[in-house]
């Protein structure tokens, strides 16, 4: 008897519990019926707020370049630059590069290839001018510059050009705007990423409220980056071919003055007096010595010529652009519906925030 009547006392307490739960919630929704013309309010003040962002908020567009990037790495040329190695010449080879795997990613990052490509000069609309300028002006920046005598006046242009027509604080002034720039672009512009990570695929995003902008940094970035890639990774052994290339031609052209001299000098003596034949046989000799020689070394250096072609050939990475931004670029606009939604979900939500987070402080006080 006395564990059933516990076992209704703790009935008795689990439906009054639930009971006060359901009063509370039906007292704390009378509450906000009370207050559901502010919160109305509040809902169509945050979808006029959100229609007026919409229709102020200028469209972004976005230019994409996708190219695909393969570093075969320089295989099977073990033996032949053994070869190479005795004969003195080095015609590179496999071994550790100056950008390894997803290096190139950060790139596009660096300040050097930005500013190279903000100080590239473009037309548009017939105009010429450099991308940091049309930066500047879809950026209204001039206006903001005008109450600063030492910005209004400024002009980008080569950095040769400016040393040589400009102060230091002015090349001072530059760089430090150029800073700012390539900051803003790497936050809000640039976006370079690999999507899968199995494939050797980059995608280089720029997203700008210009469309030209934007298709001009992407374009111009893309070349620079992808130039510098390929003449850094094959610069060594590209110097090694043309060095190659230079010692071959001398080498060449003094074989073949000495073969043009012994004929010369056999054109020279046609009646030589056989008592004399020193003027004829000594010269020729001589120029004939010096053909061969030259030939010997002809033949060692063409084929190291060749050895380091080839490595220049294997070094040489696979880059190749698969899609280029054309116009009209993809564009996103925010809907006028979807900001009259959101700004009046938001606003709403906050107002019945606010009255909860009231109606609760006024029961915690006077409890």
């Amino acid at each position: 008897m006395a564990r059933e009547s516990q076992g209704n006392i703790v009935n008795d307490n689990d439906e009054v519990s639930v009971r006060e739960i359901i009063v509370k919630i039906i007292d704390w929704w009378r509450y906000l019926l009370s207050k559901w013309l502010i919160i109305l309010a509040c809902g169509a003040l945050g979808g006029a707020l959100g229609f007026t962002y919409a229709y102020f908020k200028k469209p972004v567009y976005t230019a994409t370049t996708t190219f695909v990037l393969e570093d075969q790495k320089s295989t099977g040329l073990g033996s032949l630059a053994g070869l190479a190695s005795i004969a003195g010449v080095d015609i590179g080879g496999a071994g550790g590069g100056l950008f390894q795997g997803e290096n190139i990613l950060s790139l596009y990052k660096s300040r050097a290839m930005l500013q190279k490509t903000l100080l590239t000069p473009i037309e548009i609309n017939g105009k010429k001018l450099l991308l940091i300028d049309l930066y500047i002006d879809i950026n209204k920046l001039r206006e903001k510059w005008k109450a600063k005598p030492e910005l209004v006046n400024l002009e980008f242009s080569s950095n040769e050009g400016i040393q040589s027509k400009r102060l230091v604080n002015s090349l001072r002034i530059q760089d430090s705007i150029l800073g700012v720039v390539v900051t803003d672009i790497n936050r809000s512009y640039l976006q370079v990423t690999k999507p899968d990570k199995k494939l050797s695929t980059i995608e280089v995003d720029v997203k700008a409220t210009d469309e030209a902008f934007a298709k001009k940094l992407n374009d111009e970035l893309v070349k620079n980056v992808n130039q510098f890639y390929l003449n850094t990774k094959t610069k060594k052994t590209l110097q090694n071919v043309n060095i190659l290339q230079h010692k071959t031609d001398s080498v060449r052209a003094v074989m073949n003055g000495a073969i043009y001299s012994a004929a010369a000098v056999a054109d020279a003596t046609p009646n030589l007096n056989p008592t004399r034949q020193v003027q004829r046989i000594a010269p020729v000799q001589r120029s004939q010595f010096s053909a061969e020689t030259n030939k010997a070394i002809l033949s060692s250096l063409v084929q190291n010529l060749e050895m380091s072609k080839l490595s220049l050939m294997k070094e040489m990475p696979l880059l190749e652009i698969i899609d280029r931004p054309i116009y009209p670029l993809s564009v996103e606009k925010t809907s006028k519906f979807y900001g009259v939604i959101m700004g009046g979900f938001i606003l709403g939500f906050l107002a019945i925030l606010f009255f909860s987070i009231k109606r609760y402080l006024e029961i915690v006080i006077k409890d």
